[in-house]
């Protein structure tokens, strides 16, 4: 007897550490929900196939399909994937960049999809003071600016896109996401099903630079004991700082990471993408070093956007013509450096795997040719 779809996510997914959280599964029908921090079973449904298997990025994923399905072309390997091209950007508004994680570019390319037509909603992840952060669908330029941020908590962002697809009036859709979350999208696009799922609004996405994820509540927790005023803003510098930043209205307190990485998402360690590479843009913080003439560019003060497919060219260019996004060459020490560190993250993923399987040839999810695989952890 064919097991039930849902119970195939506890089986080989979350009773082997292997969720996300990434949302995927959840928002389609009631038997599955988000709940503080965890994807629950409520009940067993009926189907032995279902959406929320299907679109489980931990469950069966074809890379080279996936690959050949965005980019036309087999899964290379690559330290941060397929790139087109690289750049150095920031918005050219203060207030965004104040407002902003970084410098505010994610914010200000939403926004300009937004006031084009390119989409006409953004699925985004909000966060208040130190509670759970919470996937909302924008529409405007000023709900935009109010999610912008992050706290580096999981969160089922997915739920937010199934039901923002599911409303007749919202045609065109945009994805700020995580890389696991990006992959869900990519295999949502492989799934051919009799009921819509709303993957044809899909028009951007954006993804995020990640290391990992905490989880909740047991972050939440942590910082009550630990950070008594609101929060304004989460900062992880790069090294050799080794903490959390969490900007308060009085000040900044840093926290060591090494207290931190315990509470890190047990799934995030077999996580082998670091720069969302399905996204059509992937943004993260720029890592620059201070120049010998003292004209030192801050850290935060800079983007670094991987182009990846002609949609995202063509938005980052029109962005840049309009003066929204000022852009730079990255510097070739900051490009060595963040690809050393996305090809770590990779090897240290396919470690991890091959650890829990016990076998170079059992990859978990991963659909791949094990000789590649091989290949890349001797490089």
């Amino acid at each position: 007897m064919a097991s039930k779809a849902c119970l195939q996510l506890e089986e080989k997914v979350m009773s082997r550490d292997l969720c996300t959280l990434c949302g995927a599964c959840v928002g389609m029908c009631p038997y599955i929900v988000a709940y503080q921090g965890r994807v629950l079973v409520r009940d067993e449904c009926d189907l032995s196939e279902g959406r929320c298997s299907a679109f489980c990025p931990r469950i069966s994923l074809d890379m080279n399909e996936l690959s050949r399905l965005v980019f036309g072309i087999p899964y290379g390997w690559e330290a941060m994937g397929s790139v087109s091209r690289i750049f150095m950007t920031r918005s050219s508004d203060r207030t965004v960049r104040t407002r902003a994680q970084d410098a505010g570019t994610v914010t200000s390319l939403m926004g300009l999809a937004l006031e084009e037509g390119l989409i006409d909603s953004a699925v985004v992840t909000s966060f208040q003071d130190k509670g759970y952060p919470e996937a909302r669908v924008v529409s405007d330029r000023q709900e935009l600016l109010k999610c912008a941020g992050s706290n580096y908590m999981a969160s089922p962002t997915l739920q937010a896109f199934h039901r923002a697809a599911a409303e007749v009036e919202r045609k065109r859709i945009g994805v700020v996401a995580t890389p696991c979350q990006t992959l869900g999208l990519a295999k949502m696009r492989t799934v051919r099903s009799e009921e819509p799922n709303g993957i044809e609004k899909l028009k951007l996405v954006i993804g995020l630079f990640c290391t990992w994820a905490l989880s909740h509540p047991a972050f939440e927790e942590f910082l009550e004991k630990e950070v008594s005023r609101p929060v304004l803003k989460y900062k992880i510098p790069p090294p050799p700082a080794n903490v959390l930043q969490v900007v308060t209205p009085n000040g900044q307190i840093d926290l060591p990471l090494d207290r931190i990485r315990p509470l890190v998402r047990p799934a995030c360690k077999v996580c082998w993408d670091m720069t969302s590479e399905f996204a059509d843009l992937s943004v993260g913080a720029a890592e620059l070093e201070a120049s010998p003439g003292g004209g030192q560019k801050e850290l935060s003060s800079w983007n670094t956007v991987i182009v990846r497919t002609e949609r995202g060219m063509s938005l980052l260019e029109r962005a840049r013509i309009k003066g929204i996004l000022e852009t730079e060459e990255l510097p070739k020490k900051s490009l060595d450096h963040l690809r050393e560190a996305a090809r770590n993250k990779k090897k240290r993923a396919l470690q991890a795997i091959v650890e829990k399987t016990g076998s170079k040839r059992d990859l978990l999810c991963l659909k791949v040719d094990p000789s590649a695989v091989e290949r890349f952890l001797e490089e």
